[in-house]
């Protein structure tokens, strides 16, 4: 017979699953995205009339967690602990194996509470990154490490991330709000040396000072996950039944993706940048904005909303090959970025003038 505590975990399992659905069908709504943008717009690059190179021979070939990709690119982290989500997430991994580009899952935490695996997504993409995700809070619970090894066992995962989301925890009606103890868990993490350790927001940013922390205890990247994107505050607050008006002012908080991208990378002393990691993402539109990003310091751009977008048909039903033609076209931006700039691969692009607000950087 299950005693009323069993009951009382499973029905927090299912509720858990129930809301990851939700998160999907709100994430793809419109009205979810933020007020405000990532910055990007700001920036531009000199335009170079005679590139004297061949387009097919730009090469936006990269090294990332060992392994080599076609683009600095990754499929963001967005869901995962359902059915629905396990359907989506397997489509994901079948497009980024098919396009040589990393790929991250989201939380895996409702998916092993439920006994689940994901063991396959490594079947279907061998040869890629696949780094796993579990969150701040979860790790810093009991038996919060135990979580994340065995998130990064289902996986055979590259690294694992571990999201950091005070502002939708908040908001959020079931969130958790005791944030005491997930630096020292993550510092634990790290000395546990199961696998590089990513620690990233989810839509309002990491700042210098954090990122300067956090790779002072051994992280190996930061995903600097700024305002701009998905935004998880509105997501939560259209979840809510109740009166929002408390949170309406932080609907919109955080670091813009831009302003946080530039400061987390001049706040890194040059003879460092070689041994820590950068990740952008946060509102990244298509494959120039990537390239803004690379180009201002980001080792790895990631994109999370518009994959999610790309991959759904109109039924709401995944379909690898519509989201293989938007990955293409995202690599093709990039490389188009390359060619009028008239650099034939990333280190020659990283050369080249570019201006933030009319003033060059």
């Amino acid at each position: 017979m299950t005693s009323e505590n069993e009951q009382i975990l499973t029905g927090d399992k299912i509720a858990a699953a129930s809301r990851k659905d939700a998160h999907i069908d709100l994430a793809l709504d419109p009205a979810t995205k933020s007020a405000g943008n990532n910055g990007f717009d700001r920036m531009r690059f000199e335009h170079c009339a005679l590139p004297e190179i061949t387009f097919s021979t730009i090469d936006l070939s990269v090294e990332f967690l060992g392994k080599t990709l076609a683009a600095p690119m990754m499929i963001g982290a967005m869901t995962g602990g359902t059915m629905r989500a396990e359907a989506i997430n397997y489509a994901l991994a079948e497009v980024a194996q098919d396009h040589k580009i990393a790929f991250a899952v989201g939380s895996q935490r409702a998916a092993l509470e439920l006994g689940k695996t994901a063991s396959g997504l490594r079947v279907i993409a061998p040869d890629i990154p696949i780094i796993g995700n579990l969150g701040g809070i979860q790790l810093a619970q009991p038996g919060g490490i135990d979580l994340a090894k065995a998130a990064i066992d289902d996986l055979q995962a590259d690294a694992i991330a571990i999201h950091l989301n005070p502002l939708q925890e908040a908001v959020q009606p079931e969130g958790e709000h005791d944030w005491r103890g997930v630096r020292d868990a993550i510092a634990a993490l790290v000395k546990a040396d199961m696998a590089p350790v990513i620690v990233k927001e989810v839509g309002a940013g990491i700042s210098a000072s954090l990122a300067s922390d956090l790779f002072a205890c051994g992280v190996a990247a930061v995903d600097v996950a700024g305002f701009g994107g998905t935004n998880w505050a509105r997501i939560e607050a259209a979840r809510r039944d109740d009166d929002i008006t408390a949170f309406a002012p932080f609907l919109d908080w955080g670091i813009p993706t831009l302003d946080g991208l530039m400061a987390v990378t001049k706040s890194l002393p040059k003879t460092l940048r070689h041994e820590h990691l950068i990740i952008a993402s946060g509102g990244l539109r298509h494959g120039l904005d990537a390239m803004r990003a690379y180009w201002l310091g980001a080792d790895m751009t990631s994109l999370a909303g518009p994959m999610l977008k790309g991959l759904l048909d109109d039924d709401k039903t995944p379909s690898p090959e519509q989201l293989g033609q938007f990955a293409a076209q995202l690599k093709q931006q990039m490389a188009l970025t390359l060619f009028l700039t008239g650099a034939q691969n990333l280190a020659e692009f990283r050369r080249k003038p570019a201006w933030l607000d009319g003033q060059a950087l």
